[in-house]
């Protein structure tokens, strides 16, 4: 196994990590007979083979110095009885025992933290869990809490099998009864809930949340639509509001703030839900389904936990450059005050569809329409959401850097490519669709690029 530099691991691991916390003692959770246990103690990332819990750690426990950021990651493991549910909201059987874990990611202090706790659906396509909407950044420059709940037999199974000594008692199916994820809206929406606690060995400890969102992408926004569509009509209310990312939204129109966010990849029909008090959609063009920005976070992390992260031969150069994970944090904004004030977030233009469904392009191949950020309105690369190739190629999209001679002639100065960036920044700013901190950093990133007038 490859593992990160001794000095990495002992600077972040045990400080930004925070596994050297002694065992927590179990607690009533709000949901009935719902017991959070934690924080779990471990130690910095190596071994997770081990037969000793405290020398074991996290699943894909981040390498970010998260100290430096006024941050923690905590490690719980919540057990209860769910009630299992079809997919069209049959509930199939109540009382069902299960145990399952929630690795939480929070300021260290009560003043840094601005009362949003967004619940991550974690996402099994690729056979783990996986924390697709973690974006270090604009989470922790926002003061949000991030909590990735594990909810699905396949990433709950992967987890035993990867750490034995940790893991080895966790469950959602029921001891085997359903293993067709039956039980996973109940659960997830009962970790959730216990994001609202507080106390020593509550996932969020003295921190008072006030706003809960639940967010899945991909295969996890199909998750949370039955929960919506079907579950949710016969349960408690868990949740403020939801983002539906890379993925489907609910049909069903109900209080709750919706909210969806697709990439290029996954617009492929002219047929659209119209927004509404409650639900608004955006498209984003030249951004991928999944994309440079979490591919390039995961890989070391994937390196260390699995040996080796997935590699994949594309017939096109891969993983779209363009931010969608800057559009995901605006989303998130917006569901905030929408759910507080009643402030609906604005609507945006969609991607331009060809009757074939594929989309329509400009004489640089970049699409039209949609929501336009700077990295396209002032390319230096073609980034589409398109490719293909073996396995998961085509959702990465495309990333092909524009030659020196192309540039130049975009940008006869670097002047010019500065001005056009800002530009687009501005008009993003103002309509509603960017951060000023994303945009700040874009100006920034042009300032330093050399880009033009060679």
């Amino acid at each position: 196994m490859r593992n990160l530099p001794v000095t990495r691991l002992l600077v972040a691991a045990l400080v930004a990590v925070g596994l050297a916390a002694a065992p927590g003692t179990a607690q009533a959770g709000t949901a009935p007979g719902t017991v959070v246990q934690g924080p779990i103690p471990g130690a910095p990332p190596g071994d997770p083979s081990s037969p000793n819990v405290e020398d074991t750690y996290p699943w894909m426990a981040t390498n970010v110095d998260l100290a430096s950021r006024g941050y923690v990651e905590r490690e719980f493991f919540v057990s209860g009885e769910a009630s299992a549910y079809s997919a069209t909201g049959e509930r199939l059987a109540t009382g069902v025992p299960y145990k399952t874990r929630v690795i939480v990611r929070k300021p260290t202090r009560p003043s840094r933290f601005n009362g949003t706790a967004i619940a991550e659906w974690q996402n099994v396509t690729a056979g783990y869990d996986l924390d697709a909407l973690w974006s270090t950044d604009q989470i922790t420059r926002d003061g949000n809490v991030w909590a990735g709940i594990s909810a699905q037999r396949v990433g709950v199974e992967h987890l035993v099998e990867w750490s034995p000594a940790r893991y080895g008692d966790l469950d959602v199916t029921g001891g085997g009864r359903f293993t067709d994820d039956e039980l996973s809206y109940d659960i997830f929406a009962q970790v959730a809930e216990t994001l609202r606690e507080r106390g020593p060995s509550a996932p969020l400890g003295g921190l008072k949340a006030d706003t809960v969102i639940g967010a899945g992408a991909s295969q996890s926004a199909s998750r949370m639509t039955a929960y919506y569509d079907a579950v949710l009509l016969q349960s408690e209310k868990v949740f403020d509001g939801y983002a539906f990312i890379v993925g489907p939204a609910p049909a069903r129109r109900g209080p709750e703030p919706v909210f969806q966010v697709l990439s290029e990849t996954d617009v492929r029909s002219s047929a659209r839900p119209p927004d509404t008090e409650t639900f608004r959609r955006w498209e984003v063009a030249g951004t991928a389904h999944s994309g440079w920005h979490g591919q390039d976070y995961r890989r070391p992390i994937l390196n260390r936990d699995l040996g080796e992260a997935p590699t994949y031969r594309c017939d096109r150069p891969a993983f779209s450059r363009v931010p969608l994970h800057h559009v995901i944090a605006t989303a998130y904004a917006h569901l905030v005050r929408w759910t507080k004030a009643g402030t609906p977030p604005p609507s945006a233009p969609p991607l331009r569809l060809n009757p074939d469904g594929t989309k329509v392009r400009d004489s640089l191949g970049l699409a039209k329409g949609g929501i336009r950020l700077s990295q396209v309105e002032a390319p230096t690369a073609l980034n589409t959401g398109d490719n293909s190739g073996e396995t998961f190629c085509f959702l990465f999209g495309t990333h092909v850097p524009f030659d020196e001679a192309r540039l130049d002639s975009l940008y006869p100065s670097h002047g010019r490519y500065v001005a056009a960036v800002v530009k687009a920044d501005v008009h993003n700013l103002r309509d509603g669709y960017l951060l000023p901190a994303d945009a700040r950093q874009n100006r920034i990133d042009a300032i330093g690029s050399g880009v033009g007038g060679h």
